[in-house]
């Protein structure tokens, strides 16, 4: 057999498990698959919400897909693996089953695209895109689309990091078909970058006082010494300066204090100093 000829018959019977898979464990919440081929065998990673059903009682179930796999699909020693999605909003093919599911038990086809696009948004998805073609609303058939986020459409990244599902749901008017595209949040997307900022080695300057700038220095208050001043015996009389004011005085302002002078002495001195009484 030629190389192209295998790549085809490799193709066309990955496309015929899945959609086996798809018939057989709808109610256990088929994800998809994963196929690798080894020298010793075909190992099958099987993606579900319910991987109890696929086992099955005491492996039944199980046993009973990898004699399928030997005697339908030709499958050299099969091996499958069954894993659980935590999070089926980030499964393209569980949300195309259950966008189809939704159509089918009569929910309007426009509500559940948005519905759906949003409960994968919310989960943290990078991007998403629903197609929703068929026998919608009249006897022609078309296709309504719900896009949100980031998605990419060309070359070999939108082949490796988006992850693709689809799914029939069977009306009375023909069949519609959902197809479901994502991103999950762990991929990272090609050409995008953020800018980091980097910090060097920090060179320590000295502060120097500028050019023509003084600098104050505050002095510590010095501790002021109060002098004992002698107590006066209540015998002696105390004189006020209203009352030592005799004879004729003249009064000025100079500046906030207020002065006087004496008409026999030739000086002026503020009002509230105390004259002395001469002795007698």
């Amino acid at each position: 057999m030629g190389v192209e000829r295998k790549f085809v018959k490799n193709g066309l019977d990955k496309a015929q498990m899945a959609e086996y898979f798809s018939k057989q464990l709808e109610r256990a919440g088929y994800g998809g698959m994963n196929i690798n081929r080894t020298p010793m065998g075909t190992q099958i990673t099987i993606f579900a919400e319910k991987p109890g059903m696929i086992i099955g009682k005491g492996g039944k179930t199980i046993h009973k897909l990898t004699h399928d796999l030997e005697t339908v699909f030709r499958v050299d020693n099969p091996q499958i693996d069954v894993q659980e999605v935590k999070i089926p909003e980030l499964n393209a093919q569980m949300m195309a089953s259950r966008l189809a599911g939704a159509i089918e038990r009569g929910l309007y086809f426009r509500k559940a695209g948005h519905n759906m696009l949003r409960r994968i948004l919310e989960s943290g998805a990078l991007g998403c895109e629903i197609d929703i073609a068929g026998k919608l609303t009249g006897p022609r058939k078309r296709t309504e689309k719900f896009v949100g986020g980031n998605m990419l459409h060309a070359g070999n990244p939108a082949m490796e990091l988006v992850d693709d599902g689809f799914a029939i749901a069977i009306k009375k008017l023909g069949v519609i078909g959902c197809r479901v595209r994502l991103i999950r949040p762990t991929v990272k997307l090609p050409g995008r970058f953020k800018t980091v900022q980097v910090e060097g080695p920090q060179e320590t300057v000295e502060k120097r006082p500028a050019a023509g700038i003084v600098e104050i220095v505050k002095a510590a208050p010095q501790e002021v010494k109060h002098e004992a001043v002698p107590e006066q015996s209540p015998e002696t009389p105390i004189t006020t300066a209203e009352e030592s004011h005799t004879g004729n005085i003249e009064e000025r302002m100079h500046g906030d204090v207020m002065e006087h002078k004496h008409s026999e002495y030739d000086y002026w001195h503020p009002a509230s100093r105390l004259h002395k009484k001469e002795e007698k």
